[in-house]
């Protein structure tokens, strides 16, 4: 039934739904972790709430980018190759692990992150389908 919907509904509702959904994600993350990191910086008053308003955007908008463009990424070839199979989801997750770690400027970093990120989305639809 999921192969059906996807057929119909365009990539940018998929995109739109994930990015929603992972920054909002990532944002209860950095409001939960947040205070612990301040609290071990020592900061307090206005800096430890400058401290957690800016690790919630951050982290909000990092799982944000990575659901955008793994989502992207995953519905494009999905219409392209006209085949709904785990080799999506693996271009699509070193795809997306590579445009996160691509601010490291490292080649090293970005080919760890591109091959961690595509084996844990290729692990989530196997264990999704079965």
């Amino acid at each position: 039934m999921e192969d059906e919907l996807i057929a119909v509904i365009p990539c940018s509702s998929i995109v739109v739904d994930s990015v929603l959904r992972f920054t909002t994600a990532g944002a209860l993350w950095g409001f939960c972790s947040a205070p612990y990191d301040a609290r071990k910086r020592g900061l307090t008053g206005l800096a430890r709430a400058s401290f957690v308003a800016k690790s919630v955007g951050k982290f909000g908008f990092q799982c944000g980018l990575v659901a955008g463009v793994f989502a992207t990424t995953r519905c494009s070839l999905q219409r392209y190759r006209k085949q709904n199979d785990q080799l999506n989801t693996l271009i699509a997750g070193a795809v997306a692990g590579a445009a996160v770690a691509a601010r490291t400027r490292s080649w090293t970093n970005v080919v760890g992150v591109a091959c961690l990120v595509s084996a844990f989305s290729v692990a989530a639809e196997v264990s999704r389908t079965n």
